[in-house]
């Protein structure tokens, strides 16, 4: 059937308008979905639901966020976005704070930590030092062993420390010479001008025997005799 054009005109202007309705609901939407709260309990089964509409017919209603209106909501989501960046600025101090100390920390340690005593000055003297009496002509008498060993240990106490040098004494195998600096004065043994002459022991004089039997008889100490 053929209609009208003011009736045709009238419904093309209704779908204009449905249209901007329906996109004001959408922009409305974020500032009416927290705009208010209700609890609704139902009174035979007694559950509760929430809902920021309206409650079913017959259950109990109670208001837990009363209706805001949109200046109160935007005060609240700029609050919440003033507190989310003092937490994201406390936070990032406590981090710079954290990693200050640490380094601190490091720097510290170090401070305590004692210096490597390879790479003193008193090392690389003693260094220099032995390299100078190795290369001396005369090491294989008594005097130049005397000074190769004096400038052996020099250089081990400057170049390892008191407690390296201590362990090395400690843990240190003596070879008895064959060009071990390391090795122990000898030890003599004088032998005594005339000899020593050993006497035999004196046989120890026996107890006197104190009573007798059939088999065999007793000193005076206990002891067994034949008879």
């Amino acid at each position: 059937m053929h209609q009208p054009p003011a009736l045709a005109v009238s419904r093309s202007a209704a779908g204009r308008l449905c249209a901007v309705l329906a996109v004001a609901a959408c922009a409305a939407a974020p500032w009416t979905a927290q705009a208010q709260v209700m609890r609704c309990t139902d009174p035979g089964s007694g559950k509760v639901t929430y809902t920021d509409g309206a409650c079913d017919k017959g259950t109990a209603v109670r208001e837990v966020e009363a209706r805001k209106t949109r200046e109160e909501i935007e005060e609240e989501r700029a609050q919440a976005l003033q507190a989310l960046q003092i937490k994201q600025q406390r936070q990032q101090i406590e981090r710079q704070e954290a990693q200050q100390e640490a380094r601190q920390d490091r720097e510290r340690s170090a401070a305590r930590a004692p210096a490597d005593p390879s790479r003193s000055p008193e090392c690389a003297r003693s260094r220099r030092n032995l390299d100078r009496v190795a290369g001396e002509s005369g090491l294989g008498n008594y005097d130049g062993q005397a000074r190769m060993t004096a400038a052996q240990r020099q250089m081990d106490l400057d170049c390892l420390g008191p407690q390296g040098y201590a362990e090395v004494e400690r843990s240190r195998s003596y070879g008895g010479g064959n060009g071990d600096y390391y090795a122990p004065p000898a030890v003599v043994v004088v032998p005594p001008r005339h000899p020593v002459v050993v006497q035999p022991a004196l046989p120890v004089p026996s107890a006197p025997i104190s009573h007798c039997n059939v088999f065999r008889c007793y000193d005076q100490q206990g002891n067994v005799r034949p008879r």
